[in-house]
């Protein structure tokens, strides 16, 4: 009987240190979860639309870590995630019938500036991949040219639904549409830059 229960002493034993390196590690993974959440939230700060950036980076927290390289790398791949995406919409809906000729117009045109943009975004996102040390400067002014004119060709699309000659509902889809592309393409310019800083 005294066997069985130094047995079932010592196995209560293992138990209660197994949980509690389980509630450690628990602990531990929370505590680092929640780092890199506000890593990502105080690194929004310098950017222009904050909230959009918190919220457009948060799922990629564990992944990012406290890194700006990688936040600065990860901004740069919604961006244009949300960018090839609203090419691929426009594209659609440039063929709607019932539209103008000058509406058909403006949007061909803000589909071949957004297929430039994800042309700029891609050539700029295969750059940072290449970031050394002795070529950084050199790859980090190609990056912010891409990006900035990538911005540049989305406000051109913009432009170009301005007016009340355009079709409410075409004007008002499209535009919600680039808004949100050219305010992530923004705050993508924006982390490049605090990143390229940290370099000075």
């Amino acid at each position: 009987m005294e066997n069985f229960s130094s047995h079932l002493l010592a196995a209560f034993l293992i138990l209660l240190a197994l949980s509690n390196t389980m509630n450690s590690a628990s602990a531990a993974r929370r505590a680092a979860g929640e780092t890199n959440t506000e890593f990502i939230r105080t690194s929004c700060r310098a950017t222009t639309y904050p909230k959009l950036c918190y919220t457009s980076l948060l799922t990629h927290a564990t992944a990012v870590r406290q890194d700006p390289k990688l936040l600065a790398h990860t901004a740069l791949s919604v961006t244009l995630d949300s960018t090839r995406s609203t090419s691929t919409m426009m594209g659609k809906l440039s063929h709607t019938r019932g539209m103008t000729r000058r509406e058909v117009g403006a949007m061909k045109d803000c589909v071949e500036e957004l297929r430039d943009s994800v042309d700029q975004l891609s050539r700029s996102i295969a750059e940072m991949n290449e970031i050394k040390r002795s070529n950084f400067w050199m790859i980090m002014s190609d990056v912010q040219t891409w990006v900035s004119a990538a911005l540049t060709n989305e406000d051109t699309c913009m432009e170009g639904f301005a007016g009340k000659v355009m079709n409410g509902n075409v004007k008002t889809t499209v535009r919600k549409r680039i808004v949100i592309v050219a305010h992530l393409t923004s705050n993508a310019l924006a982390l490049i830059n605090s990143y390229a800083a940290l370099h000075n």
